[in-house]
Formats: C-alpha cells, structure tokens, sequence
C-alpha cells in the first residue's frame, strides 16, 4: 500500500480490516511514540477508551485487554513475540507500517513473516505501508502480491531552501519561524530537528517569540510523558510551535500543521565499532525523509516548508535511507534467528541479504560472548541471552551478574549503558567502575522501566548482596575483546593491538588493567577516547578466558641498564598481564636486540669517534691512488654489531669498541695488506727535521695538512709529499706561541722569498728563540 503523508494508513486502514478479518490485527511501528499516539488516535476515532478494542504494545509498557483486536507494536516486540509463540496464533493480519524506514527490526520482521506465511500459516496475511516505498521488489519478494496506491488529497506545498549559514542550529531555526509567522495565514508550525537536545536548545532560542506573540512552544519526542505528548499533538487554543525529532515525520500527523521547518538532521541508528552496542549519530536525512516531512505542511491546505539546507545540497543526498540491515551490528537479529532454530542468516529469506561480512563479525562476537558452542548452536547461555531485552554484550552481562549473585545490580548497569547515560565531564570521585558511579546517581526512568522488563524476562532474584567484584566481573564477560593496560598516565595499550586514551571523566583512575566499555574514535584528534572504563584483576583473564592465554619467552632491553635482560610474559590476546625477568637471555637473542640498540645510540655512544673519522678520512684519501676500498660510518656501524655477539649490556660492547678495538675490527676490510698500504699512501703522521711526529690531517676535498713550530721544519729544504710523492702536505707554519705564521705547500719557496722578512719580525717578537739565516740547513 502507498499513500502520501497524512491519508490515514496509520489510523484509518487497520479498523477497517477489523470486521473481514478473524483474529487480531497487528502494527508494527517503527518507533515507540509512534505507536503509542497511533493506538490513542484509532481508540479515540472509534469513540472507546484505549486498551478496549485497541490497544499498543512497546518496549516497557503496554495497553489491552481480553477485547483486544488491534494492537500497535514496535517491530522489536514482533521478533519477542514469536520466540515465545513461534506461530503467532493469535494474528489474523501483520501490517508494516512505514517501511521505507528499513530498520533493522524491520527487515528481520518481514523475513520471519514471509518464512512463517510460507510454512505454518498460509492464513496470516500481510500488509506493507509506506508514503515513499519501491514496492516492486516488495511485491516480487511477497510472491507478486498486489501492490495498492493511493493519491490522499495532499495540496500545493510552497517549499524553500536556505543558503549555509554559520548560526547556530537554534539560531537559524528561529529565523525560519520568524519568517514564516510575519506571512500572512495562520496554522502551527512543525519543526524537525535531530534529538531532545536540540529541541531544548531551539525552545530558548523561540522564548522571546513566543512571548511577544502568545504562541505555545511544545516539545514532541521519546523521552516526553504522555500528557506533555498530547499536548504536542492535540489542538490548542492559541498557535503552536511543535519541535520535533522524526516521530513526527511518519505514522502519525498531528492537526492543524501548515508550515514545516527542515533542519535537515536524525539521529540515525548505528552501532559503536568498539563496544558493539546500538547507538543514534546525527547525520542527513534521505531525499524520501526530507519529502515525507515537507508532506506535514499540505495536509488540509497549500503548506509552506523552509529546508535550512540548499537545494543543491537537497540534490545530493541518497534517494532513500541506507537500510539497517547495512549499517548496524547483527549480532542482535542473529541471536534471535538461532532461538528460533535458524542456524544461519543464509538459511531464511531476506529482502536484502544482510552483508556477509557484517554476518561474520555478529557469529565471532557471539562465539566470544559464549553464546554459542564451536557448532555455532547456542549454549545454555546463548539461550538465556536471547530471552533478555537487551544486545548480546549486555545480555551477557546480566547473564554473569545473575550467576554471581548480583542479578538486579547487573540488570541496572546493562540499563544504564544500553540507555547510553553518560558521566559529567570531569571525575568528581575515584571509584573501580565507572560503571558504579553512574549507579550512584538516581538512574532515569527510561532505565528503571528497562530494569523491570529485564527483572521479569530473566526471572532476576532479589540481590542477595552488593559485591563489586562480581559486578567488575560480570561487566568483563560482556566485554572480553576491550582489555586495556595502563602504561603511563592516562595512554593504555588495548588487547588485540591499539592504543587508547583514558577520559579526564572516567572515575578509574588507580587501575592498572581495566575494561573498555566505551570507547570514542576520534579521527582527527588522535587516539581513541575511552569514556567508561571498569578496573579488573589479570587472574580474572586467566580463569575466565584461559584458552586466550599465551606464554612468551624472549629478551627485553632494560633502558635505564643498557643491557638486554630475559624474560618470560603472560599475555591476554597479545597484551602483557605478567611477566617477570631472570636467567641468562639466549645468546643469539641478545646479539641481535643488542645490535639494534647499539645501531640506535649510534657510534658516539662506543668510541671517541674523532678518532674513528680521522681514521676514515685517510682511507677515503687513499682510496684515491690506490686499490682501497672507501670505509664509511655504515661499515663501522656494522663492525659494532658483530661485535654484539657473546655480549648483551652496552658496558661490554663499549669496552671492545674503546681503545682502538673498534678500528683493529675494521682494518680487515681494507684487503690483504691493506694496512701497509694505507700507511704507506696515507700515513697517520710525519717525522719533522726536529724529530717529533706530528699528525697529518686528511680533510674531505682538500689536500693534507700537517701543522708544526716553523722552528722544527729548520733542516728541511723541500715541501714533504703522500700518495707515493704524488700530493705535496698543506704546511701550516707555527710561531713559538703557536699562532699561525704562514700556510704553504711550496716550502723552498717560503724559505727564499718570505722567510728573510718573516725572521726579523720573529726576532724581534721572540728573541730567546734562534732564528737562523739559513733555515734550510740548520737543524
């Protein structure tokens, strides 16, 4: 069945089959409001009270009676429904109602339905609605059932966009009101925005307005009463401004509506990729949400609808809304599907198969939950778990809790995280659970109904005591694959690979090991954000998961002694719960770790490395006239390592590098003779007319140079040469105080043309020292 916005499916369609119909007819609604204020709409048109004739069934509550024939339920009541009466007896029709919105409990509906109508009840008939739906494939899927459409009686709708603007969300969303008040015509005014939040923000932000104006600013979602619900949707006496997350987009229409603001945005369901729990991100409606909403303004009259987006951007969005099935955890549905007796997604009709992958990660994730054996067929466990009204994770939760004594104190905590309640922002205490100081604060009502609809599905008895550990444990359980260690401040390595970060508002703070419950990836600001965090003990790992358990021996580098120790570790999925140190490390094991350390400190760290360059200096210079190879840092690098062997502390490693041991290592590497023949092309020093040895210096890309008193080259008539005669030595010359005098390579020379003006200014300076006439052949 397709029909606009506002024709009545919801309210109109399912009365009107009460009387061709035997049994009852169900409704399944996508979300709980929904089906609460449809049931209230149907009861009310029929002129009976509801729970009569009509009546709703949701997640904490529901309304009806022995009269009973129509009931409105969410889809998720549907899957429950037929665990426990897989035939579903009592329903002569099941209609779908806004199924272009692909949840994922609606597509595990309409394949358990279609699987049930072609087994056991070819009676059951099924109805699928929906304003904006493809019903070919649908009508293909359910055999090629008829498929019926309807025009309703929409009028003109006058809908404009908004450029991008930098106000806030609120702020542009008063601008659109303002607007389309000072317009001439009367009528409320629906605005759709993301979440209660926003709403709150966007109701400060219409104060002024609604004062000067006498308009009544009402909220419209989930977590409102049902008197403060009525009161959004029923008539009033004065003009309405209705907020609104997207309850108000399908299933119901609220009267009186002429004019609809568009933020644009939904909370979307997904899943955290870390903890595996159901979450709602903001994000972009579909094409097909953003017409259902402009379909709200043109109900009884031409409507006005202002998108607070772009036409472009309008253009730009998908069609229709990505399907839950592509988007969240499966983990859920494929737990249900095995109480059912369905061992495998594959064995059971979809509309869209779910994505293998996606399949894959919920069979692991129960497998490590211990909800199914190494068959995939769900244990004892596996079984409890599907009975309870929460994920898998938090099922299991429960689970343990209940088997340690702790059943009511785990049915709370597993409330409070599926409800997603968070800490205040800076930890205001120190606690060994996060999770305990979020039980210390007056849990919501949200969680006080969930912990009654848990209480009675898992028949819970009362807390025989409050024991911390228990709970600690039993939070481990729902969470094995989110072990964590603290390794310095707040940073923590994780099980399984990955680093983390503590949140400043987690109350764990003295922890060495702990649980990850929630964890924030955050992309462009570094390393996850772990805002929930529980303390454990590392024995706990080994007597609950000790198949997880492996040994490791090897060598470790000990810092702060330089020397590579022996050690011996136990480790939690790759992550080190033990370790301790002893013995003598493996031989090969430790040359090779000392050798990278070595490699990493560098050659300064061993040796006096002016020695080691002069030493490559005159191997490079040498290399020039002769065979030699050319000797770098790298083979003295690779020297330092072999020397590694039978070592294993920097301590001895230094001892055989220092003192020329490091050289004699690389001396072989210049050939056979080698060493000859470096000293005889390149020798370290001269033996100057005075009979002292002075060092040659070898620079890169300049001659050698030798450096003395002028005093002790008396004696020497000719520049002294290397390289076999071929490179005449640089000589700087030096006067008694050691200061250069002159630089020559052309000695004879020197002592002709600049020695005679020289050695009288010497004289003169230095008259102690002897200063012959004929220093060439003095001595």
């Amino acid at each position: 069945m397709e029909a606009p916005p506002g024709a009545g499916k919801t309210t109109r369609i399912p009365p009107a089959l009460l009387p061709f119909i035997k049994g009852e007819i169900w409704v399944l609604e996508p979300r709980r409001l929904a089906a609460r204020l449809a049931a209230r709409r149907a009861a009310a048109e029929r002129n009976e009270p509801l729970g009569e004739t009509v009546g709703y069934q949701v997640r904490f509550e529901q309304t009806g009676g022995p009269r009973t024939r129509l009931r409105y339920l969410t889809e998720g009541v549907l899957t429950r429904r037929i665990l426990s009466d897989p035939t579903l007896r009592a329903a002569g029709v099941v209609i779908l109602d806004e199924f272009h919105e692909r949840h994922l409990d609606t597509d595990l509906a309409l394949a358990l339905l279609h699987r049930l109508q072609a087994a056991s009840r070819p009676d059951l008939k099924l109805l699928v609605m929906s304003a904006t739906l493809d019903a070919a494939p649908i009508a293909e899927f359910l055999g090629r059932c008829p498929i019926i459409r309807s025009e309703g009686r929409l009028f003109p709708n006058d809908v404009r966009y908004r450029p991008h603007s930098s106000e806030t969300l609120e702020d542009q969303v008063r601008a659109a009101v303002e607007s389309l008040l000072d317009e001439p015509g009367g009528g409320d005014i629906l605005v759709f925005l993301p979440g209660s939040h926003e709403i709150q923000r966007a109701a400060r932000a219409l104060e002024a307005a609604a004062a000067r104006r006498d308009l009544l600013i009402t909220p419209l979602h989930g977590e409102l009463s049902a008197e403060e619900q009525d009161l959004a949707v029923h008539p009033a006496t004065r003009r309405k401004v209705i907020l609104s997350t997207n309850v108000a987009e399908s299933s119901i229409t609220i009267e009186g509506v002429s004019a609809v603001v568009d933020s644009g945005l939904a909370r979307i369901a997904s899943h955290s990729p870390w903890s595996g729990l159901p979450v709602l991100r903001t994000g972009r409606i579909s094409q097909a949400s953003a017409i259902q909403r402009a379909g709200r303004a043109a109900r009884t009259a031409p409507g006005r609808v202002i998108r607070l987006y772009t036409e472009e951007d309008f253009l730009r969005r998908p069609p229709r809304d990505t399907p839950g099935i592509e988007r969240e955890d499966l983990s859920g549905i494929v737990l249900a599907l095995k109480a059912l007796g369905i061992a495998r997604c594959d064995d059971i009709s979809w509309l869209e198969p779910p994505p293998i992958a996606a399949v894959d990660a919920a069979e692991a994730l129960l497998a490590r939950l211990g909800a199914t054996d190494s068959r995939g067929l769900l244990t004892p466990a596996g079984k409890s778990m599907a009975r309870c009204p929460l994920p898998p994770r938090l099922a299991r939760l429960v689970i343990e809790a209940q088997r340690r004594g702790v059943g009511e104190d785990g049915a709370l905590a597993a409330a409070l995280l599926s409800l997603g309640v968070r800490l205040p922002a800076e930890a205001r205490h120190r606690t060994s659970s996060d999770v305990f100081a979020l039980m210390e604060n007056n849990p919501p009502a949200a969680a006080r109904r969930l912990v009654a609809s848990i209480r009675s599905a898992m028949h819970l008895e009362p807390a025989r005591r409050h024991d911390e550990d228990a709970l600690r444990f039993a939070i481990l359980a729902a969470f094995p694959d989110r072990v964590a260690r603290k390794r310095q401040r707040d940073e923590l390595l994780l099980s399984g690979g990955g680093s983390a970060v503590l949140a400043a508002s987690s109350t764990v703070r003295d922890a060495e090991f702990l649980t990850a419950i929630d964890i924030e990836e955050r992309k462009e600001r570094g390393l996850p954000l772990v805002r929930l965090a529980s303390a454990i003990e590392p024995d706990w790992l080994i007597d609950l998961y000790p198949e997880r358990i492996t040994e490791r021996s090897g060598v470790e580098w000990n810092r702060g002694a330089e020397r590579v120790e022996a050690v011996s570790a136990l480790l939690y999925e790759g992550l080190v719960i033990e370790e301790s140190r002893a013995g003598h490390p493996d031989p090969a094991q430790a040359a090779s770790l000392l050798a990278v350390k070595a490699r990493e400190a560098g050659l300064a760290r061993f040796l006096d490395t002016g020695e080691l360059d002069r030493f490559l200096r005159r191997v490079r210079f040498a290399s020039g006239y002769s065979p030699l190879p050319v000797l770098t840092e790298e083979d003295a690098l690779t020297v330092i390592e072999s020397m590694c062997a039978g070592e294993r502390s920097f301590a001895g490693l230094e001892a055989l590098a220092s003192a020329g041991g490091l050289l004699r290592q690389l001396e072989p590497r210049l050939g056979p003779n080698g060493l000859r023949l470096l000293d005889e092309i390149a020798p370290a020093r001269f033996r100057l007319p005075s009979g002292r040895t002075a060092p040659i210096e070898y620079l890169p890309d300049q001659p050698p140079r030798l450096a003395a008193r002028l005093q002790e080259f008396f004696g020497m008539k000719d520049t002294p040469r290397v390289a076999r005669g071929q490179v005449p030595l640089v000589l700087q010359l030096l006067a008694p105080s050691m200061r250069p005098v002159q630089t020559t390579s052309d000695l004879a020379g020197f002592w002709q043309r600049w020695y005679p003006q020289i050695r009288k200014e010497l004289m003169r300076r230095y008259p102690k020292h002897k200063w012959p006439e004929h220093p060439h052949a003095s001595s």
